[in-house]
């Protein structure tokens, strides 16, 4: 198990040092920063309960299962980020690229990716072709975390697997 164990933390390393260093462009820099703010609380709580006071239905019950899951499912990352308190990757690998005021709290899981993941899934599921949209979004904003040099793949993964599985148990409460 141990062995297993210490492959996929190599994998999870070499992803990350493949996203983090070989895809950096300066062109890139400037959006992806600001993309990642798309999982950011400003914007994931503004715009769910946006959408849920200002939206006709069915949209406003999509906007508040948002803001439940967004809630929600922040639970066990904050229970996950003080159980196993990975340190950030700009942290421990070094010539990783990152950029100013970069957060020193525990990277795993991303809450970022959990927020994005949380928010975007109640609406793939009231309308499935949203996914075009909304999957390749939630991605890029987890892929932004890399990029960013503040997690780990496997802290984004987990991050999209909590939001998305708790967004999906809120919607089908819901129903």
């Amino acid at each position: 198990m141990t062995r297993l164990l210490m492959k996929l933390k190599k994998l999870d390393q070499q992803l990350f040092v493949g996203i983090n260093g070989r895809l950096h462009r300066s062109f890139l820099n400037f959006w992806v920063y600001h993309i990642t703010h798309l999982g950011g609380a400003w914007f994931t709580i503004i715009a769910s309960l946006l959408i849920w006071y200002a939206a006709p239905q069915p949209w406003s019950k999509v906007g508040l299962q948002s803001c439940v899951a967004l809630a929600v499912s922040h639970l066990p990352v904050a229970i996950a980020k003080k159980t196993y308190p990975r340190v950030r990757p700009y942290l421990t690998l070094p010539g990783t690229k990152t950029f100013r005021n970069p957060l020193k709290d525990h990277s795993f899981p991303s809450g970022h990716s959990t927020a994005i993941f949380s928010v975007t899934m109640p609406f793939v599921a009231a309308a499935p072709g949203l996914a075009i949209v909304l999957l390749p979004l939630a991605l890029i904003v987890a892929l932004s975390r890399i990029y960013l040099g503040l997690h780990y793949p496997s802290d984004c993964l987990a991050g999209a697997v909590i939001g998305s599985s708790v967004a999906f148990g809120t919607v089908a409460l819901w129903s």
